[in-house]
């Protein structure tokens, strides 16, 4: 089709079913499109209810009578870490593949595919090294938790990086003895079909990964809806999390969602001036501004804050903006024609809200495909949409605070909660500013670095829940109490007198 598509593209996706790909029962497909040129570049299988079912029966079989639930920790761990061999062993080509499909930048793709490694070696040495607890009464009782997993679960991840997300799912799902059956974005779905693969040459038995592409409304409903699907992992907007939540209320289904973002970034005038502007460049441009965690609303102290304008907007404005298989670029296109209209529409409403310092819509000579330019706006006020909307692109906004519970007011000023990042050298404050604001994470002079023994989520309608370290292996896990007598039972006798 063109010189930068990878050499070994499938033209077509299938399901894949218990070990077998297969087509939609009623044949139906969807078109995938090049993002640098919005062209249909494959078509996939479009699942329906009917698909979903024959994935979930075939996980529900891998987990009754299969033998994956079964196995000591050490066993699944062993299988874990050869899927995460695997996916080291062809991080260029994952890269590459996510690079076209998604129009994330080549160098950030491999970043991405090397933390998917990760994350299924980080769950084979957790389920190792878990251990639960037991209480004893000595001489009358010992009680023990008994962690055993909840069944099939079903997976729904975004566009946005995912391959890694999906890893972020499947990881702890499998590590903990679950079958699955993962939805892959409709916008996104090539990379994933890598993951059958993977799995039958590390070992795991068929029907305990199963892969059904389709449209949200479609193939995803289905999953949410399943009578024997007991719980839910979901990573997507807001809006998709309230349908899901309503969805799944009536079995009463375990959710975990990590849902929209904005953000903010919060720089006091004590502050390392050049490692702010270096990380909060990063954290709101960096994945193509398409990240739930971007830091989309810097709050600059007033004393630095035209320094602080005039220095980010300078940086800004000389990103790198291009082919995203082109290893000097730093910002691609984003995923898709309708979102990149979304973005455009948001920039121009900017226009109206603040003061435009870089950027402003398309970059100079890319009129094609879905290009925007990295975007500053200044004196943005905390009513204008752009400072409470979610934007999910390459736009941040600057306002000014000038006292430390303005600032606190600033950043918890909009209806999202899940990152929060501090600059300032007066740790006194970074720390007890951290614990009021109302995020379910916060860096502390520090951009998106995190630890994956630490919990994952938000609050507000940023999600439900939290992932990440053990907290990933108990959503995935019923916790049993077993209580067993140690010594003669003293037991009123109910209806024992004469």
């Amino acid at each position: 089709m063109n010189d930068r598509r990878p050499a070994d593209l499938p033209d077509h996706l299938r399901h894949h079913i218990g070990g077998e790909p297969v087509d939609s029962v009623d044949g139906g497909t969807f078109e995938v499109l090049d993002p640098m040129t919005n062209e249909p570049y494959l078509t996939a299988a479009a699942g329906r209810a009917e698909d979903v079912d024959r994935a979930v029966a075939a996980a529900r079989t891998a987990f009754t009578d299969g033998p994956w639930p079964g196995m000591v920790a050490r066993q699944r761990a062993g299988i874990l870490n050869k899927i995460a061999d695997a996916v080291a062993a062809q991080d260029q080509r994952l890269a590459a593949w996510e690079t076209f499909d998604t129009g994330l930048p080549i160098t950030q793709a491999l970043g991405q595919a090397q933390r998917a490694a990760e994350n299924f070696r980080f769950f084979a040495d957790l389920i190792v090294a878990q251990s639960d607890d037991s209480y004893q009464v000595p001489g009358r009782q010992l009680n023990y938790v008994h962690r055993k997993p909840v069944g099939v679960a079903g997976l729904i991840t975004p566009w946005n990086t995912p391959f890694m997300l999906e890893s972020w799912k499947l990881a702890p799902a499998l590590a903990a003895g679950c079958t699955v059956v993962l939805k892959p974005a409709e916008f996104t779905p090539l990379s994933a079909s890598l993951w059958p693969q993977i799995f039958a040459e590390a070992g795991v038995p068929d029907g305990v990964v199963n892969l059904v592409n389709g449209i949200g409304e479609q193939a995803g409903d289905a999953l949410v809806a399943h009578p024997d699907v007991p719980l839910i992992s979901f990573t997507g907007e807001s809006a998709t999390g309230e349908v899901i939540f309503a969805r799944a209320a009536p079995r009463l289904k375990g959710l975990s969602m990590e849902l929209g973002g904005k953000s903010p970034a919060i720089v006091f005038a004590d502050a390392d001036l050049d490692a702010a502007i270096d990380s909060t460049l990063f954290g709101v441009f960096s994945l193509n501004g398409e990240r739930c965690t971007a830091g989309s609303r810097i709050l600059v102290e007033r004393p630095i804050y035209d320094e602080f304008c005039a220095a980010y907007a300078e940086r800004a404005s000389k990103i790198i903006v291009g082919d995203p298989s082109d290893p000097a670029t730093e910002v691609g296109t984003l995923v898709h024609p309708e979102h990149c209209a979304k973005v455009l529409s948001y920039v121009e409403l900017g226009r109206t809200e603040g003061k435009l310092l870089a950027g402003g819509g398309r970059p100079p000579g890319l009129d094609q495909g879905n290009f925007v330019s990295p975007t500053v706006f200044a004196d943005v006020a905390p009513e204008a949409r752009i400072f409470t909307e979610e934007i999910f692109g390459p736009v941040v906004t600057l306002t000014p605070f000038d006292t430390e519970p303005e600032a606190l007011r600033l950043a918890n000023a909009v209806k999202y909660g899940l990152a929060a990042y501090l600059w300032t050298n007066d740790l006194e404050r970074g720390h007890n500013l951290a614990h009021r604001i109302e995020a379910g994470m916060v860096w502390l002079n520090s951009h998106n670095v995190r630890d994956l023994r630490t919990p994952f989520g938000g609050v507000k309608a940023s999600g439900l829940g939290q992932e990440g370290g053990y907290r990933s292996l108990d959503f995935y896990s019923h916790q049993q109490a077993v209580h067993v007598s140690l010594g003669p039972v003293h037991t009123p006798k109910f209806g024992a007198r004469s």
